[in-house]
């Protein structure tokens, strides 16, 4: 079963892994960090405990959960930061740097539409990357 957990970086600067509602299961599961990847990390370990839980008190609990993680842009950015400049992100997306930049630092927030057009033109590049082959 496939659920989505979205990512998110709050005003205290952590991020947060917040399991979305599904009428699939029966509780909830969050992760938190002072970066995306503690975040998954604890969303994981909390995931874990929860399933000890059912064990422990002879629940059943789902074993073919699937997690689909969905990221706000601040939160992709921060994530990708480290792999992805911000030149390359402008080549690939067509939004300038500073504008880009100022999604990183919080201090403006996309649109929609640039959000959109941000997921479309990254999952293109994503599918050109995906035919590359090597001789």
């Amino acid at each position: 079963m496939k659920l989505n957990v979205v990512i998110e970086k709050g005003n205290d600067s952590t991020f947060d892994a917040v399991l979305e509602y599904s009428d699939k299961i029966t509780f909830g599961l969050l992760g938190q960090g002072d970066t995306v990847e503690n975040a998954i990390a604890d969303f994981y370990n909390t995931y874990n405990e929860m399933k000890q839980l059912y064990a422990d008190e002879g629940r059943d609990f789902p074993d073919d959960l699937e997690f689909i993680f969905k990221y706000d842009i601040q939160s992709f950015l921060q994530f990708y930061k480290g792999k992805l400049t911000l030149a390359g992100l402008e080549r690939i997306t067509g939004i300038n740097q500073v504008q880009l930049s100022q999604y990183v630092n919080g201090y403006r927030h996309p649109s929609r539409r640039t959000t959109e057009k941000i997921e479309k033109r990254l999952n293109s590049f994503g599918n050109e990357l995906s035919k590359v082959q090597f001789v």
